[in-house]
């Protein structure tokens, strides 16, 4: 028997100019996993905006599409992209009720977007979501607070936790 736990893991960090993203690709139908290999993460708009996201996958997918326009619409300045994008999100009908969370990031900024319109900017460069979030940047937290490793080190070795 497995006793391992299963749960959605999407870890960024930032450290000066270098953002790195990774996440487990797991999808779980309850308690059991159905797929370990989805797409979570995303490069858009010519590879300078990374997204991930947590949740629902056909709601993340959608969302995702939606954001990918917005920073088109915004000629790829992000912190406009995701503004004018939780506009939509919290204001829309159907898209307040989706079940998803996602993270953003391009040379600058490393944001979380939430459901309820929140953009949040993390203090110390690390941005987790999902059910195994907290676990992943609690091992980023302390890989960055006492290494000099790059950020993709400290996703990679964040994503074992």
């Amino acid at each position: 028997m497995d006793n391992r736990l299963h749960a959605t893991t999407i870890i960024a960090v930032k450290r000066g100019n270098t953002t790195a993203i990774a996440g487990d690709g797991q999808v779980t139908l309850g308690n059991t996993v159905f797929k370990s290999s989805a797409r979570k993460i995303r490069r858009i708009f010519d590879d300078r905006i990374m997204v991930g996201f947590a949740g629902s996958v056909a709601d993340a997918q959608t969302l995702c599409d939606k954001f990918e326009s917005k920073v088109r619409e915004s000629n790829g300045i992000l912190k406009r992209a995701v503004i004018e994008f939780a506009k939509e999100w919290r204001s829309d009908k159907i898209l307040r009720n989706f079940e998803a969370m996602m993270i953003v990031a391009d040379k600058d900024y490393l944001l979380v977007l939430s459901g309820n319109g929140e953009v949040l900017e993390p203090d110390e460069g690390i941005a987790a979501i999902g059910s195994g979030g907290m676990f992943a940047a609690a091992a980023a937290k302390a890989l960055v607070r006492n290494t000099e490793l790059d950020p993709l080190t400290i996703v990679k070795e964040s994503m074992k936790a």
